[in-house]
């Protein structure tokens, strides 16, 4: 029987390079390796500016860069230098080191544009891949023109875990049975969507493979007190939210946006959840509208 998850993950593929995108894979040090897909010309010319803008597609934790960004690839390329990178441990990315944290997550992502020659670009970030927008604004802001994020804060909390009642955030963002993934796709989508069991099983298959490593991110990911101070951040940042959120309520949104100050503008999405397409759609227009201004 055919593995859907593959099946799928192919026809992503097709739709990226229909954009005129191509995968490539940069070594940003020895033993660390990041997957893109990238503007073909980028690849042709090896190292060198982007002839337009730049933009950086950082996916969630549900699925790998194309997976997550192949429909926004397609229209933001015919304006936009568009790069879609795997975190690691995501699409065949990978370390040897034994760091975990989204910080360095930031740092392979910016070594990677900076071997690209790509020295100013807009990150937008879904989910985990928000956290990680976050961090590259906050470590190396003179590289960054704008930020758009969605469904994240900057920075993740003992209080962001229990909400659903569960010890751990790899108990809801990385599930080992059909069950947990049936769970995961219940409090993520807004329209709630039936499948049998057996594509299911060939996504958790296929998209959740480095299970040790990804159950470690998640670990990095959380700091053990809620105290901490909100980083400071000088650019042009637009929270994109869905107004059904079940992981960050629209609320919280809003209670974020005055927190990371003045430069910071929001919009919710009206019957939005973490993981629905009609979110994304917005994202594509916000993130051309923080280009423009600079």
């Amino acid at each position: 029987m055919v593995n859907l998850a593959v099946a799928l993950r192919s026809s992503m593929c097709i739709i990226v390079k229909s954009a005129g995108l191509v995968p490539h894979t940069v070594e940003t040090e020895p033993g660390t390796k990041v997957n893109f897909w990238l503007p073909k010309n980028s690849c042709e010319n090896s190292v060198g500016k982007p002839a337009k803008p730049a933009v950086l597609l950082i996916h969630g934790f549900a699925g790998d860069g194309v997976m997550t960004w192949a429909f926004q690839a397609r229209s933001l390329s015919k304006r936009y230098s568009v790069y879609i990178p795997d975190l690691l441990f995501f699409g065949g990315s990978y370390t040897d080191k034994p760091d975990r944290s989204p910080e360095f997550q930031a740092e392979c992502m910016v070594k990677a544009m900076s071997i690209l020659g790509v020295d100013k670009f807009v990150p937008v970030g879904f989910s985990y891949g928000g956290v990680v927008a976050f961090k590259i604004a906050e470590l190396y802001g003179n590289m960054v023109k704008a930020l758009v994020v969605t469904g994240a804060p900057p920075i993740m909390t003992d209080s962001n875990v229990n909400r659903f009642g569960l010890s751990s955030m790899s108990d809801v963002l990385l599930p080992k049975t059909v069950k947990g993934l049936e769970f995961l796709l219940s409090v993520s989508l807004h329209k709630r969507i039936w499948l049998p069991s057996w594509p299911l099983k060939d996504y958790l298959k296929t998209m959740f493979t480095n299970r040790k490593e990804m159950a470690e991110l998640l670990e990095a990911l959380i700091i053990n007190k809620d105290t901490t101070t909100l980083p400071s951040f000088p650019q042009r940042i637009h929270l994109l939210w869905g107004e059904n959120d079940l992981f960050f309520s629209v609320e919280f949104a809003k209670d974020l946006q005055p927190k990371l100050g003045e430069m910071t503008s929001m919009e919710s999405i009206k019957n939005g959840e973490s993981l629905d397409e009609d979110n994304a759609r917005p994202a594509r227009k916000v993130s051309l509208k923080l280009i423009r201004r600079d």
